[in-house]
């Protein structure tokens, strides 16, 4: 059967598992992760960002899914349960949520490897020839069938999916693959200083994305060699890859844009200015994260909304949104929203002026305000005749967090509302 054939493909992603590591506390995103995880943390209007790399095994082919959680998880489980809980499992599909139970030890999981290693018995009952192991927390679309052909037609024991990054913006920030001519791995760094360039474009170099195909047995004799392993951090860039790339066959996967010279779209919203650029980004004419292309869709939990609405037409009070994604449930009430994003149930009051702005959902916004640049956390009441962004030290004196880049990020606890809202 031809490698390119869908049907060998087909083959390829039904024989896989996918554990999503969806773990991750987000401790740069500040106050904006106290509670939830990182992965809960919603994304573009109306997702989070859980949804993107199960909505990519979905739609690549693989569905005996399982999620890793471990921070904070409450609002995460909650999510999974509502909006993928439908798979069943008679069929051969399904999305679980393992938590962190001390299957193997008496220790939480303890670093990426542990993780799986944890849960090596429930991954040995779903006899998959390949394993798949996915970072929950970036935003992207990947189609991992083709993924998993080069695997297969490498020959490799592990291969790891990579973006090529410029030096410079790699340097301190990713583990960085060193590959010869055909993509086979001969050196990783983890976040070096100085990265080391491809070898047929030495302004770049091949990053690595956090996600992984072994085939599964190798990836259960190396878990266990790590466990057994005295000062291993127990984790895949700082221990296992190491431990492999001159002994086995590791290659590199580059995930590249099926737009020629164009750059993979891949985004780890990691920071405030990113979470916040990110978001933005998505109110271009044509974004380079087109989640309107129903060919590839992003799938996740929704409430039953109404539709938005925007009322008010006078002069000086008309509802209108422009440049803006605004989603079900808002009421834009005599009042301006600009080039900002809007989640779920959020009403802007007559008079007030958003611009530049996330706005998370369940948000109230009362009258006479003016927002600029901001974020703000599910659950915001912001009173009336309030003004954020426009005074970054009257911003930080009411206790409001405000980042290098002049973001502003509030908070219910900020406003002095009750804490806990995710």
């Amino acid at each position: 059967m031809s490698a390119q054939s869908p049907r060998y493909i087909s083959n390829l992603t039904r024989d896989t598992y996918a554990l999503i590591l969806a773990g991750g506390r987000g401790s740069r995103l500040h106050e904006l992760t106290d509670w939830r995880a990182k992965p809960a943390l919603y994304f573009g209007g109306k997702f989070r960002i859980i949804d993107f790399p199960l909505s990519n095994c979905v739609n690549s082919g693989i569905r005996r899914i399982g999620v890793v959680t471990q921070y904070k998880s409450h609002s995460l489980i909650r999510h999974i349960m509502r909006g993928w809980g439908h798979f069943k499992k008679e069929l051969g599909e399904s999305v679980e949520i393992l938590p962190a139970s001390q299957r193997y030890s008496d220790n939480w999981y303890q670093g990426t490897a542990d993780a799986v290693f944890q849960n090596i018995d429930i991954i040995r009952h779903e006899i998959p020839k390949f394993v798949m192991v996915l970072s929950g927390d970036h935003v992207y679309r990947m189609d991992y069938g083709h993924m998993l052909a080069a695997h297969e037609q490498s020959g490799a024991d592990m291969t790891v999916s990579c973006l090529e990054v410029p030096l410079a913006e790699a340097a301190g920030a990713f583990g960085v693959m060193e590959v010869d001519e055909n993509n086979k791995v001969i050196g990783f760094e983890e976040k070096p200083a100085n990265p080391k360039p491809l070898p047929n474009n030495p302004g770049m170099c091949l990053a690595s994305m956090g996600n992984y195909v072994f085939n599964t047995e190798f990836l259960f004799d190396q878990l266990k060699k790590d466990a057994a392993k005295a000062g291993s951090e127990r984790d895949f860039g700082k221990d296992i890859i190491p431990s492999i790339i001159k002994t086995h066959e590791v290659y590199a996967y580059p995930f590249r844009s099926t737009l020629a010279n164009e750059q993979a779209y891949w985004r780890d919203v990691g920071t405030l200015d990113s979470f916040w650029l990110a978001n933005m980004e998505l109110l271009a004419p044509l974004p380079a994260l087109n989640m309107y292309d129903q060919r590839w869709p992003i799938w996740t939990y929704q409430a039953q909304l109404p539709p938005a609405k925007f009322v008010f037409n006078d002069d000086g009070r008309r509802g209108m949104a422009t440049d803006s994604m605004v989603s079900g449930g808002c009421i834009i009430s005599g009042s301006r929203v600009n080039h900002s994003v809007l989640f779920n149930n959020v009403e802007v009051c007559s008079y007030s002026d958003v611009e530049d702005s996330v706005i998370l959902p369940d948000v109230t916004v009362l009258r006479h305000c003016k927002i600029k640049k901001a974020i703000l956390d599910r659950g915001c009441v912001i009173p009336e005749g309030t003004t954020i962004g426009y005074d970054h030290d009257h911003d930080r004196a009411r206790g409001f967090r405000v980042t290098d880049k002049g973001v502003v990020l509030v908070t219910r606890e900020m406003l002095g509302l009750p804490v806990g809202y995710d």
